[in-house]
């Protein structure tokens, strides 16, 4: 029998969560008085010692970043990959700050996040912009503690990166641009709403979820993406941002994940589809098939993953997530991790934990 991780607790029955719409993304403040008590496990000393690391790192913040349909060597790509590990840097922080309390975690994580809010402008472009759903994660974790021009700064981007999302789908609602990147723009409007705390924000983000929960994902649970790309890469691409729109919605009290459409259609039913995937019981052969010529200018120039099998371990986020949204992802997430010797990443861990109140077992 598989045992069920540790951190997977956090998806057993607990108390109901307030419906009032506090502005964090996905740490309450409940969850992150919870972290201390988590200093000691692997996922909090993982962080640790990435926050560590950053400790004697100058940040290298960027005016705007590019990475997408850019080949290594193109454009400013490189510069952007080197940039973006910044974005890591002060999640790492934000989490060794609240796991320890030491303050030298705070002043670096004010060093990185002050650098890049003071020159930053968004683009618009969701897939160079997906992984600053870091920099809002790393925010909720020390907001309270900022310098109120840091905070005040912060919180303006992500003012400008909700509204200026929540545009861009509107104008590429079902039937223009149903793919990931209208996932990501979803996961980036609807993160950084729930920061600024934002009703009207977070009223349409979850509106244009629903939409593209009922335009991406087929009735059979697998999404569009899958026929255009023939990659599951894709398919997961699509899924990890809607998660983590809805886990946001969660801490918030607000059910997103199970919200099903016309014929069935719905994420949950989606992930169901990768399982067998994730499992071994099905293999797929990635990018055969695209239409994208860019696919394959990719694999020409050595980038992982855009040719051969799809590797079980990289649906990890996906189940990861999923488990925090509904238990019944935890047996196949638990294989998945024995497997294929795999792990959550530190902050999906530690929030599972934090956000369950072992007091109310």
């Amino acid at each position: 029998m598989l045992l069920v991780p540790v951190f997977l607790l956090a998806v057993l029955p607990c108390a109901a969560r307030s419906t009032a719409v506090q502005p964090f993304a996905v740490f309450s403040p409940a969850a992150i008085a919870r972290l201390p008590q988590q200093a000691k496990s692997p996922a909090a000393q993982k962080a640790i010692h990435a926050a560590d690391e950053a400790l004697s790192i100058t940040p290298t913040p960027m005016a705007h970043i590019h990475t997408t349909h850019t080949l290594p060597g193109q454009s400013i790509r490189d510069q952007s990959v080197v940039a973006e590990r910044d974005w890591d840097r002060m999640l790492a922080l934000g989490l060794a700050y609240r796991l320890t309390g030491e303050k030298k975690y705070l002043d670096t994580e004010t060093k990185f996040l002050g650098a890049w809010v003071n020159i930053y402008t968004p683009d618009f472009l969701p897939i160079d912009e997906t992984n600053m759903d870091k920099i809002v994660i790393a925010f909720d974790l020390t907001r309270a503690d900022l310098p109120a021009p840091v905070q005040q700064k912060a919180l303006a981007l992500f003012a400008t990166l909700a509204t200026g999302y929540l545009k861009d789908i509107e104008k590429n609602s079902c039937g223009k641009d149903i793919a990931n990147w209208q996932s990501h723009r979803i996961k980036l409007a609807t993160l950084s709403a729930y920061s600024i705390g934002d009703a009207g924000l977070i009223a349409s983000a979850k509106k244009f979820y629903e939409a593209q929960v009922g335009c991406n994902i087929r009735p059979d649970g697998s999404v569009e993406d899958f026929y255009k790309r023939d990659a599951l890469h894709y398919v997961v691409y699509d899924l990890e941002p809607l998660e983590t729109a809805a886990l946001a919605g969660r801490e918030h009290g607000d059910d997103w994940f199970h919200y099903t459409a016309a014929a069935g259609r719905s994420v949950p039913h989606a992930v169901d589809w990768v399982i067998p995937y994730t499992t071994g019981a099905k293999t797929h052969e990635e990018f055969v098939h695209s239409i994208v010529p860019f696919d394959a200018e990719r694999d020409k120039a050595g980038e992982k993953g855009y040719s051969g099998p799809w590797e079980p371990k990289n649906g990890t986020p996906m189940l990861a997530l999923a488990t925090m949204l509904d238990a019944k992802y935890a047996a196949p997430l638990a294989e998945l991790e024995a497997k294929q010797k795999t792990q959550p990443t530190p902050w999906m861990q530690l929030l599972a934990n934090a956000a369950f109140d072992t007091s109310k077992k």
